[in-house]
């Protein structure tokens, strides 16, 4: 059998000492080959259409809304994207999971767990650490994320369910429905609900995939706290 070429990498721009841990980790692996390093946040797009890699590796910190990964996820769907965030909490990997990310980690996480992460993500995997920091989080900034409320209007919108309909399912009065709905509108960049209804949910893509692409699954991997394993510290 002949060998399986090298799964292809696109790093996004990180701090030097974060950077420099990345990239020393992924040519490490024989099985794995940058395409492009050090990509500015505002041509990620311009490389994905040139290099078409298998995963490309972004700072959450460096977005300016996490509606970018659900646009970049839609627009290069052969891309799997791994997120990397400072301290990440169970409840912000999850909403990042949602808005299309494949991974998510902390910048702490074990440089076994981060290759283990990029080799699953390459292969339809969706990665969730097994445990992350204070599950009421804040580091990737609450305005980006959506409550826990609104988590429960998203899937009713999606549904097409109308105010009325949803206020009444989640007992709150139709002017809230309508102010979680804008939130919703806002955090996710869509300017409608028809637009809203097309975006794809996590549990629709593990339900069927897209032509060419593998369905989604979903694995969980450890992520570690302790200082002096993570990336930034090699």
């Amino acid at each position: 059998m002949p060998p399986q070429p090298p799964t292809t990498v696109v790093l996004a721009r990180f701090d030097d000492l974060l950077a420099r841990g990345l990239r020393e980790l992924i040519e490490g692996d024989p099985s794995l080959t940058i395409v492009a390093a050090e990509v500015e946040y505002g041509r990620i797009p311009v490389v994905l259409r040139a290099h078409r890699p298998a995963v490309a590796i972004l700072d959450v910190g460096a977005l300016a809304k996490l509606a970018e990964i659900r646009e970049l996820s839609s627009g290069h769907p052969d891309t799997r994207f791994v997120l990397i965030a400072d301290d990440p909490s169970m409840e912000e990997c999850a909403q990042l999971i949602a808005f299309g990310a494949s991974a998510c980690l902390g910048k702490s996480t074990q440089s076994r767990d981060v290759l283990n992460a990029i080799h699953l993500a390459s292969r339809g995997l969706q990665v969730m650490p097994r445990s992350a920091s204070d599950p009421a989080g804040g580091p990737l900034g609450a305005g980006h994320l959506l409550t826990g409320r609104e988590a429960e209007v998203l899937p009713l919108l999606q549904q097409g369910r109308s105010n009325a309909q949803i206020a009444l399912a989640l007992q709150v009065g139709v002017e809230t429905v309508r102010t979680h709905a804008r939130n919703i509108y806002r955090k996710l960049g869509v300017s409608s609900r028809r637009q809203l209804a097309a975006t794809s949910l996590p549990e629709r893509k593990q339900e069927s995939s897209a032509p060419g692409r593998p369905p989604l699954r979903r694995a969980s991997m450890p992520v570690s706290s302790r200082r002096g394993h993570g990336l930034r510290h090699r």
